[in-house]
């Protein structure tokens, strides 16, 4: 351990290892101070740690904190982002046991750097801080975001929030101030940040307005503003100070505290100095409502206010001369801020070093004391306001009280009497050391006399220079502080003598204190320091840059005069810089000191690195140990272990360097090594090395063919993997014929080759060879490698021509099949192609891409993964041992797409017609093949359907599903499938019903004797429903079945025929429609009132006709007769009956009367007759029979 180091970042600590760091190399440092980037400071959010770290070699980054261990991958995750350089320690799920000092390690061969930081995490629903409880001592850092680029460079974060709450008349101003030019791109991006943060405090705040940026208000406070209302009263308000939040109070008492009144924030900040200059921001839950840049200038009062007597109802002049210039002053009369107004008349010099402030009409409640604040300097002054002097009327002396006026309210203009140059400043001086107070005169001639709080000075040594005079304190004390004032002429002079009683040390201690504390672990350490000083002091222990708090290891003794550190059981992480820090209300003073714990080394450092692993000896190095425990290394002890035994060899002590080189080794065997690191404080662990072994080289990479010629063969390789644990030194090179089992050395035997590539020369024209290597280190060649592949000696060859024929075979809208001829070949211009590439480049780009790695054989290929309707640009180039050929590409560009198809509908057997249930799904699929790919659109009656209808498309097949149907979806639903070649329409009826109502009651009325007439009322669904219909069935008390007598009805009555008197009958009706029938609606029975009586005598209702029929043919005759009783029918010829002659086939059925005669002949020639005869009369009827065959004889 050679010493600390400070970095040049605040408050990290460097540790250098090494005396001199080599050119080049460097210990590990912080490059960004270790930051903390909170998404949000309540429990249960990510927490993440950020750290920028150089160092070469790279530094090992580590990450702890003081209570507990980073080990938990669920709670701490470590990470490293390359892009930004930066080492992360991410809190995914921050609890508030998570509070606690983190530290970064980041170590490497020459020092150490760690950086600290302490995170304290809030927990819940904090509450405001309300009178008696306030918020103390927590600590958060503000979101850190990255900076935006731009052109003109990165703009500071604080420029956005200052711009948020400001003005618009002090944009330009901070513009300035923040180097930014571009007005118009920082109004646009300030609008954009300004929704933003609304949106944001909408979540909390219902109004803000009325900011009033921070102030000093009166000598020692500064006060900034707003109003703002709250949706949620219990909303907690955080401070932060340039990013870390600062605990305030009720308590005016307090450094910072807010007071609240009414809707008004109210934030103060007390007892000013230069430390509580910077940013200044309030935030509510995390979201930013106001932001304001306090700066305390480096100003003095190089003139200040002088007593002002004024007399009744005129005007009063204050002016006071600033050391630089300030735009704007605070004025304060009676403690209360005074403003520009009807009273007051506050101005400004052009070079704003001269302010003034006139006091209008001044009346006796305007005297008092007046004071003015310039950054941290103030002074004060009284107003004696004097009544009116009475007077009688005189022209002259009424001239000399103007006159008298006018010089009292302006005592600096037309003045010839002497004035102050130089005024007196306020001066601060130690106790026992000297102070010493001057100012300076217009005239050197002029003598004054100097006052302490009002009493004329005589006990100090007072100065007269020409026309600077000086008052000299000697050996202060507290009784010297107060207020000096300087008169001479007239005029004064005033200023403070502030006697300071800050800590204090003696030079003797200080130096006794420096000097090291050397211990040995588990000793204890003891420091020890005597001061002086105004109590109270606050007295605070530091190791490493941490400040030590009492506990069962650290005591700290405290009094008026001196503090002790005892540390008990130290270890040797204890050891570091022990810092001693004193403050009081004056200053701090600190004391610096060191720790050394003596301990044994840690174990030595790997990795081990073999030098040489040969038949001869094995040599190696390692790293020494990380940290010697504070004594330098002596020796280290080895031991050695040949693998296979059970026992280690001790090889003792060996000097301090960490390297050995065993040579009691044997060829082959594997050893195994344990290193230890010996100083005066004892022995460290062990390092156990790897196993190493004394062989020889394995075999290099297969050699590859560089170059073939005739005459020379280049082969290349690369070499083994396992070098034996030596240097290679060289290669030996074989070739074989083809054919032969003999090996035959390339090179010469006593010249290895140096490098890895060789030329073989010896080879003999048109001969096909192969060749292996094999390695060569101290022990001797190893294996040879893999032979590489055959290879002719002969010249290279001509690249192949363009290939021939090359055209597309098919397509489809992802993959491209190509097919192409054999390039001719050409002697001595174009050698035979012995493989193919094909390549592509989509039609937006501009280079080319290769389908195959490896040379195609064949003379066809497809290409697949197209983007389906792109266009590509394809080529093919030959390709042979003498390289590629000239591509050859297609015409014109390809699409992705399978050939052109007019769509057409590949399911013959669709339905154009469906019925569906009401509330169930209908789905209509129409399959179809087209190319491109077509446009596909779902018409209803027309028109467009309606969002209820869910339509897909596949490839091939659109699907039309309407998941819960209802009537109104009836229609007609066309598909129209259309592309670049053509269209194709379908339509499909869809019809949407369901189970029809039953009709209304069935009546029955007889009109006509023998019918009846069904009537009902119609079904509630006739309205709704085109297709509904109605059916009649009946049934008489005859035959007791129920048969259908009507069927699509489409009215709402029907006539009843052939109604028989006697019987009963019944009627029911029925809805009918595409899905089936209602229930039944079923009529009262019906039976005639009165019989009836159906007896008629005979009568021919269809008469017998006239036959003519040729000879031999048959003939048919017939009539119809009616009468009841049944009549007896008689058939005559001729007027002989013939019912009983077997030659003619007579039938009477149901009144219909008829005859057949098979073959007529002349026989059958003449009258025929049928009578018809009941008990209630008689009928006939008669016809001729004309035989043709006859007629043509006779003729």
């Amino acid at each position: 351990l050679l010493g600390k180091k400070r970095s040049k970042v605040p408050g990290v600590m460097i540790t250098q290892f090494v005396e001199n760091i080599p050119a080049g190399k460097s210990h590990p440092d912080f490059s960004q101070v270790l930051k903390l980037t909170l998404l949000n400071p309540l429990t249960g959010k990510l927490a993440v740690f950020k750290a920028i770290i150089t160092g070469d070699p790279t530094p090992n980054v580590t990450w702890a904190r003081n209570n507990g261990d980073v080990s938990d991958p669920e709670r701490y995750v470590a990470s490293y982002d390359p892009v930004l350089g930066e080492h992360q320690l991410q809190m995914p799920n921050v609890g508030v046991d998570q509070a606690d000092t983190y530290k970064c390690y980041a170590s490497n061969e020459y020092g150490r750097a760690i950086v600290t930081v302490t995170l304290n995490v809030i927990e819940g629903h904090l509450t405001l801080a309300v009178p008696g409880r306030g918020v103390h001592g927590v600590l958060r850092f503000r979101r850190v975001e990255q900076k935006e680029e731009r052109k003109d460079g990165e703009v500071d974060e604080k420029f956005w929030e200052l711009l948020l709450s400001a003005d618009k008349k002090d944009y330009e101003r901070i513009c300035a101030e923040y180097g930014v030019t571009d007005f118009r791109w920082m109004l646009k991006k300030l609008n954009e940040k300004k929704k933003e943060i609304e949106e944001q405090q909408s979540q909390y705040i219902e109004h803000l307005s009325n900011l009033r940026h921070i102030e000093i208000k009166t000598p020692g406070c500064a006060e900034f503003e707003f109003e703002m209302d709250l949706k949620d009263q219990n909303a907690r308000i955080f401070l932060f100070k340039d990013g870390v939040m600062v605990p305030f109070n009720t308590d005016t008492d307090e450094k910072h505290s807010l007071r609240q009144v009414g809707r008004k924030f109210v934030f103060s900040v007390h007892g000013l100095n230069a430390e509580d200059a910077g940013l200044y921001q309030v935030d509510i839950e995390g979201v930013n409502v106001f932001s304001t840049d306090f700066k305390i200038p480096a100003v003095d009062f190089l003139v200040k206010i002088q007593e002002v007597k004024a007399v009744e109802r005129e005007d009063a002049v204050f002016e006071c001369v600033l050391s630089a210039p300030l735009p704007k002053i605070s004025w304060l009369g009676k403690n209360i801020p005074l403003e520009q107004g009807e009273k007051y008349d506050i101005s400004v010099s052009e070079d704003m070093l001269i302010h003034r402030l006139v006091v209008k009409d001044c009346m006796q409640v305007d005297k008092g004391i007046y004071a003015t604040v310039a950054g941290m300097k103030s002074c004060n002054a009284w107003l004696i306001v004097e009544g009116k002097i009475k007077f009688r009327h005189h022209p002259h002396l009424s001239d000399q009280l103007i006159n008298i006026r006018r010089w009292r309210r302006r005592p600096d203009q037309d003045h010839p009497g002497v004035h102050f140059t130089s005024g007196l400043s306020d001066v601060h001086a130690i106790i026992g050391q000297s102070a010493e107070m001057v100012c300076k005169l217009s005239s050197e001639k002029c003598d004054g006399i100097w006052y302490k709080d009002g009493k004329e000075v005589n006990d100090l040594t007072i100065v007269k220079d020409g026309a600077v005079h000086k008052i000299i304190v000697s050996n202060c004390t507290e009784e010297d502080g107060g207020k000096y004032r300087f008169e001479a002429d007239g005029r004064k002079t005033e200023a403070m003598l502030i006697v300071e009683d800050p800590p204090r040390m003696n030079q003797d201690d200080l130096a006794k204190f420096s000097e090291p504390v050397i211990i040995k672990v588990g000793q204890k350490a003891t420091f020890k320091m005597d001061f002086v000083g105004r109590e109270p002091i606050k007295v605070q222990w530091y190791n490493e840059g941490e400040e030590m708090l009492e506990d069962n290891h650290i005591k700290i003794e405290k009094s008026d005069s001196h503090s002790r550190l005892l540390l008990v059981k130290c270890q040797r992480k204890d050891s570091g810089e022990i810092k001693l820090k004193l403050k009081n209300e004056f200053g701090t003073i600190e004391a610096l000191s060191r720790l050394i714990v003596l301990d044994k080394p840690t174990n030595p450092m790997g990795p081990v690195e073999v030098l040489e692993a040969s038949a001869s000896c094995v040599e190696f190095k390692w790293r020494p140990p990380k940290d010697d425990g504070g004594s330098p290394i002596k020796n280290y002890y080895i031991e050695r272990n040949q693998i296979g035994r059970n026992t280690w060899t001790k090889i003792g002590n060996i000097p301090g360097e960490p390297n050995y080189k065993d040579t009691d080794v044997d060829h082959g065997r594997r050893y195994c090594y344990r290193i230890r690191a010996v100083t005066a404080e004892g022995t460290s662990d062990i390092l156990e090395t790897n196993d190493i072994q004394a062989a020889y080289p394995g075999p290099p990479s297969t050699p590859k063919v560089v170059s073939a010629f005739k005459n020379c063969i280049t082969l290349a390789w690369s070499p083994p993997t396992n070098t034996g644990g030596t240097n290679i030194v060289g290669y030996n090179m074989e070739k074989r014929k083809r054919g032969s089992n003999l090996w035959g050395q390339a090179n010469p035997p006593d010249e290895p080759i140096k490098g890895k590539q060789y030329d073989v020369k010896d080879v003999v024209e048109g001969m096909e060879y192969e060749f292996r290597v094999s390695a060569i280190n101290f022990s001797g060649a190893g294996e040879p490698s893999t032979p590489s592949e055959f290879v002719i000696a002969r010249d290279p060859k001509k690249p192949p021509g363009k290939v021939i024929d090359l055209k597309v075979t098919d397509s489809t809208y992802t993959s491209l099949s190509l097919s192409w001829t054999k390039p001719k070949e050409e002697k001595g211009v174009q050698d035979e192609a012995k493989g193919y590439f094909m390549e592509i480049r989509p039609a937006e780009n501009t280079e080319w891409g290769r389908c195959n790695s490896n040379p195609l054989i064949s003379t066809s290929y497809t290409i697949l993964g197209l983007k389906s309707m792109a266009m590509y640009w394809v080529r093919v180039v030959a390709s042979n041992e003498g390289g590629d050929g000239e591509p050859r590409d297609l015409d014109n560009y390809i699409i992705a797409m399978p050939p052109p198809v007019r769509p057409n509908f590949t399911n013959r057997k669709m339905k154009s017609f469906m019925v569906m249930r009401a509330e169930n799904s209908a789905r209509v699929n129409i399959n179809f093949e087209a190319s491109p790919m077509p446009t596909i659109i779902w018409l209803k009656d027309g028109m467009p359907v309606s969002k209820r209808v869910t339509v897909s498309n596949t490839d091939g097949m659109s699907q039309l599903l309407i998941p819960s149907a209802e009537r109104s979806d009836s229609g007609i639903y066309t598909i129209i499938v259309k592309n670049i070649v053509g269209q194709e329409t379908f339509s499909v009826e869809i019809r949407v019903t369901d189970d029809p109502k039953p009709p209304g009651p069935v009546e029955l009325e007889e009109n006509v004797p023998g019918t009846l007439t069904v009537s009902w009322e119609p079904s509630p669904d006739e309205k709704r429903d085109n297709h509904l219909h109605y059916m009649v069935m009946k049934r008489d008390s005859i035959k007791r079945t129920w048969h259908s007598v009507a069927d699509r009805l489409f009215n709402n009555n029907f006539t009843a025929v052939n109604i028989m008197p006697g019987r009963e009958y019944n009627f029911r009706v029925y809805a009918k429609n595409d899905i089936g029938l209602s229930e039944t609606s079923e009529s009262l029975t019906w039976a005639p009132s009165k019989p009836c009586n159906f007896d008629s005598a005979p009568i021919f209702t269809v008469p017998l006709k006239t036959h003519t029929i040729p000879e031999k043919y048959e003939c048919y005759m017939s009539c119809a007769v009616r009468g009841f009783p049944t009549p007896h029918i008689t058939w005559y010829r001729n007027n002989v009956s013939i019912n009983t002659d077997t030659n003619y086939y007579i039938t009477n059925t149901c009144g219909v009367c008829s005859m057949l005669i098979l073959r007529v002949g002349a026989k059958d020639n003449g009258e025929y007759r049928v009578v018809a005869e009941n008990s209630l009369g008689r009928a006939e009827c008669s016809t001729q029979l004309t035989i043709l065959g006859m007629l043509t004889e006779y003729v």
